[in-house]
């Protein structure tokens, strides 16, 4: 059946305000004077419902095991990420306008807004998708959708040990009995999420967990996890929940752990100050480039805050001991790159040094190895 006529058949049922079914689309042919067999309706019934109410030609990639990453820039150019890097797919849209249609129905179902008006959204679909897109002409080569699929399957330190190594395993089980505080960092794709849910699924039973999200993705298996998450205004402009406002919430809720999920804006300022009040353990994740940016990179957030540098790097040396910083190596895998220990220098500032760093495929002692194993045992 040609497109051109299925896109006067879906014209029909969305001016009827009706939903692709056998009886509908026979319907629609019957107005469009067209003859079709019983097969003919199913497969346009089901190209229909893919459309009208699914990700389109992209539904066949979002059932693809391992999934993490579906990335569409334009009507020609679809990639996926399984894990080992942006691949590729030979998937593709009839026209912009279809890309445009399929971001505005995603956004619809997150009960969000997209149009010229709005034409960029960053939200979470109902199976706990990350959406974000932006509508063309901001966008080039034109409508642009980035969907972040969560975890399809849960992951524990013993499933994460290629990742991590048998140093790296023993360094975090060590960083958990002792209730150091650490943040986790690391560019986009590189498993931080991953990581920090497995490091929750491994501490007491017995502890009380919160924790704070401006997405939720965290889903660790922990018998006494409570968590909050943040809420854009709606189309009013009313009704915010931001993530500062959590974090001072979780302090209420006689946490053992506050764990907050990524630290992007002026929460770390709070994050600090809670870490501060005899909360240890807490942990978070950061995107950085590299271990040696976080503190630089924590030190910008604040400044949203409204948190001098003095205060910030005062607050960051008290509550903060390790930074766990992941990458992909050569082959696209993702790795512990290295860890660091947050030291104070004589002008005040805070810097990370690091401990172990990655040498080939395992983790190898670097300069604050010592401090690293002082700081363990003194705990």
């Amino acid at each position: 059946m040609n497109g051109g006529l299925a896109d006067r058949v879906r014209r029909r049922l969305v001016s009827a305000a009706r939903e692709p079914t056998p009886e509908s689309v026979a319907a629609a042919l019957r107005d469009e004077q067209h003859v079709a067999g019983h097969d003919t309706v199913l497969a346009l019934v089901d190209r229909l419902r893919r459309d009208m109410l699914g990700a389109g030609p992209l539904e066949a990639l979002l059932a693809l095991p391992g999934l993490t990453d579906v990335l569409v820039n334009g009507p020609a150019d679809v990639f996926i990420d399984q894990g080992a890097g942006l691949v590729r797919t030979d998937v593709e849209f009839g026209t912009d306008d279809e890309v445009r249609a399929l971001a505005q129905r995603l956004a619809s179902r997150a009960g969000r807004r997209l149009d010229d008006a709005s034409p960029w959204v960053d939200a979470r679909l109902p199976d706990g998708t990350r959406l974000h897109a932006v509508l063309a002409p901001v966008s080039r080569p034109g409508t642009v959708i980035s969907l972040r699929i969560g975890a399809q399957r849960r992951f524990d330190l013993a499933d994460l040990s290629a990742m991590l190594g048998p140093r790296g395993t023993q360094i975090l089980r060590s960083l958990l009995d002792t209730r150091m505080a650490f943040v986790i960092s690391g560019g986009t794709g590189t498993g931080k999420t991953t990581l920090l849910s497995a490091l929750i699924d491994a501490l007491d039973p017995a502890e009380r967990i919160i924790v704070v999200e401006d997405s939720s993705e965290l889903r660790p298996e922990h018998p006494h996890v409570v968590g909050l998450e943040s809420r854009p205004a709606n189309v009013e402009g009313r009704g915010a929940i931001v993530m500062r406002d959590l974090v001072r919430q979780a302090l209420r809720m006689r946490p053992d752990r506050i764990v907050v999920g990524e630290v992007r804006g002026a929460e770390v300022a709070d994050l600090l100050a809670a870490l501060n009040t005899g909360h240890e353990g807490g942990c978070a994740t950061i995107h950085a480039n590299a271990a040696a940016d976080v503190p630089a990179r924590m030190e910008a957030l604040a400044v949203t805050a409204g948190m001098p540098r003095p205060a910030l790097h005062s607050q960051l040396a008290a509550a903060l001991d390790v930074i766990i910083h992941l990458a992909r190596d050569h082959r696209g895998e993702r790795c512990i790159d290295q860890i660091a220990v947050l030291h104070r220098q004589p002008d005040g500032i805070v810097c990370a040094v690091p401990a172990v760093r990655r040498d080939g495929n395992d983790l190898v002692p670097d300069e604050a190895w010592n401090e690293l194993q002082t700081r363990l045992a003194r705990r």
